[in-house]
């Protein structure tokens, strides 16, 4: 287990997706209360089970278990959870909700990006959370935990169905996927890189540019990513998740018009692109550090980004 900050009641858990230190989980704990945000795979419950161990509690201590997005390594563990935790309500935002109670198309398109055995491979069984334990929070809506009032926000552009957490004790949000990327290998004391995700099939360049700024208007001291964990937010980095963004498009238009070979060459461009802008913005990264953390965001946003050029992009 990891105590995020000193001081702190929010507690980091690696989900092990993947490898160490690529998925957290989040767990707050209001007295002896916890709420858990995001929740890693069906394969991360062992984790969080040691986590209440270590503090000193139970399943029976979890109130809430929230997901930022119904993406399943932010929720594919959602349904092994809710059935541990007797007490536990469900919060997802309103359009994703149906896919938790029925979580077949979700399954069918997860399966669809990684073939079905690495499907099982990663996710595990998915099964149905019912919806009467269900809390679909709304833009703005707050949600009192053990009176810590958690406030949601809509942030599309990863995703229509994300949702970050506002945390005004802590002065943080929960930020899922929307300021994308920043794994503690690509940082320093000075700077963590940030890079945006784009993983099929939803993403919204101008959405996200305006959940960004959204999530910014609260001033948070920190951010707490998915990928992984707590971040200091400064312009460079913001700047950064902006500039990425716009370069993304531009890079996806030129894969675009070379014709053959789409997604591959987006993908090898994406690499070269995020691999110069990390060693450039942090000192004391090497070069296959940067690729070995790199290569499968860029693997994956160029899926999203062929899908949003072929399918979504206007005019």
């Amino acid at each position: 287990m990891l105590q995020t900050l000193p001081n702190s009641d929010i507690y980091t858990v690696d989900a092990l997706y993947y490898e160490p230190e690529l998925a957290s989980i989040h767990l707050i704990r209001s007295n002896d209360r916890i709420a858990i945000v995001d929740t890693g795979t069906q394969y991360s419950v062992p984790q969080v089970s040691a986590t209440l161990l270590e503090l000193g509690l139970s399943y029976d201590h979890v109130d809430l278990i929230i997901v930022t997005h119904i993406h399943l390594d932010h929720a594919g563990g959602a349904s092994a959870l809710m059935q541990l935790c007797k007490n536990a309500r469900f919060v997802v935002h309103p359009k994703g909700a149906r896919h938790m109670v029925d979580p077949s198309k979700l399954i069918a398109g997860a399966s669809a990006v990684y073939g079905e055995q690495e499907f099982t491979r990663l996710y595990g069984e998915i099964t149905p959370i019912d919806s009467d334990r269900m809390l679909e929070p709304g833009d703005g809506d707050t949600i009192d935990f053990a009176g810590r009032p958690l406030t949601f926000i809509d942030t599309p552009g990863h995703a229509s169905h994300h949702h970050c957490i506002v945390d005004s004790t802590t002065n943080s949000v929960f930020t899922g996927d929307t300021l994308g990327v920043g794994y503690r290998a690509l940082r320093n004391s000075k700077h963590s890189f940030l890079a945006p995700t784009t993983t099929p099939v939803q993403f919204n360049p101008q959405a996200l540019h305006a959940s960004i700024d959204k999530v910014m208007a609260y001033s948070p001291e920190t951010l707490y990513l998915t990928h992984y964990s707590a971040v200091t937010p400064n312009a460079k980095n913001i700047a950064g998740l902006h500039e990425q963004i716009d370069d993304f498009v531009m890079l996806t238009q030129q894969a675009a018009d070379q014709g053959d070979h789409f997604e591959s060459t987006l993908t090898d461009e994406l690499t070269q692109y995020l691999v110069r802008r990390c060693l450039n913005e942090v000192d004391g990264i090497d070069d296959a550090t940067a690729r070995h953390w790199l290569r499968l965001d860029a693997k994956l946003n160029a899926q999203g980004l062929v899908f949003w050029w072929q399918h979504k992009r206007t005019a």
